[in-house]
């Protein structure tokens, strides 16, 4: 999640008074637990979860979103227990995630070509909005910066722009420049904000390459790759300062990379991998760990299929 500047508050969303009611119910501050490095490094999902994305805030909680039926759940990093806080409905999908810092979850819908807003402590469906037609598009993963919430489609060239409060439109933005749409191919997925916080990074998981994205004009600038030829099978990405994290899901590996200052060429630094790997789709950082959710899509995704998430040292 990328840290913002300006960003509209949670009263400006849900309206003072459940706002006032909203913090008198959930000021209880976190349980005692052990210190983080005796913290679990895997926790298992609920089965048939069929996981893809992972966020998590300020505090200890992770939020996992299901494809299956749109619900999320939330586990306790501390301890590893979690449950269900939004139920999701049929016909909907829950595939990448942000949590903002006054508790609302931005949710990128998938084959339903939907963003929602949920109320990440009650579970309430605060929003929907509708990015897309309801076939030929994918909305795959979203990133908060500024006052918007910004959503990739992996079918469409375009990023869309969801506002971080109860007024404005939807901003269309479509990527021109060095983008090149692979037909019949998973293109943009998982987006960053740029170090500068200017613009956005996008990967292009086919054929895998990284683009700096202008705001303004949506114009797409390849990244340079210094030390490896692509990120085939880039999906979420995670960005701390000048360092960029790109999850590289069937290759069961996470690639971490120094960009420069404008993030016009990113030089690779190392690999990470795991035994516990199980085609991991994306990412979200907490301390000095990344959690990473398993989507194992070279498994059957059946209600028994079981899931986890694991964590690895940053």
């Amino acid at each position: 999640m990328t840290r913002n500047d300006v960003r509209p508050s949670r009263r400006a969303v849900l309206g003072g008074a459940a706002v006032a009611a909203l913090a008198a119910t959930a000021g209880a501050g976190p349980a005692r637990a052990a210190s983080p490095a005796a913290w679990p490094t895997e926790f298992p999902l609920p089965d048939g979860w069929l996981p893809e994305g992972i966020t998590i805030g300020a505090r200890p909680y992770a939020y996992l979103g299901s494809r299956a039926n749109g619900a999320v759940y939330r586990a306790d990093l501390r301890t590893g227990e979690g449950r269900v806080v939004h139920e999701g409905g049929a016909g909907l999908a829950a595939v990448g995630l942000k949590l903002d810092g006054d508790g609302l979850l931005y949710i990128a819908g998938g084959a339903g070509g939907t963003a929602r807003i949920v109320d990440a402590r009650t579970g309430v469906l605060l929003r929907t909005h509708r990015l897309t037609e309801a076939t030929g598009h994918f909305v795959n993963d979203v990133v908060l910066h500024g006052d918007r919430a910004w959503f990739t489609d992996s079918y469409g060239p375009v990023l869309y722009g969801v506002p971080r409060g109860p007024r404005g439109r939807v901003r269309t933005l479509p990527l021109t420049g060095d983008w090149e749409q692979t037909p019949d191919g998973i293109n943009a997925n998982g987006i960053v904000a740029t170090p500068d916080g200017r613009g956005l990074i996008v990967v292009r998981s086919t054929p895998g390459e990284l683009y700096r994205v202008s705001l303004g004009t949506g114009r797409a600038t390849r990244i340079r790759l210094v030390g490896a030829d692509d990120v085939v099978n880039g999906d979420g990405l995670v960005r701390v300062g000048r360092t960029l994290y790109v999850v590289q899901n069937r290759r069961n590996l996470v690639s971490v990379w120094d960009l420069d200052a404008r993030a016009g060429r990113a030089t690779l630094r190392r690999t990470i991998t795991d035994p516990r790997f199980d085609v991991p789709a994306t990412a979200a950082r907490f301390g000095d760990r990344l959690y990473l959710v398993n989507a194992r899509f070279t498994s059957p995704q059946t209600p028994e299929t079981t899931f986890t998430a694991v964590a690895v040292d940053r």
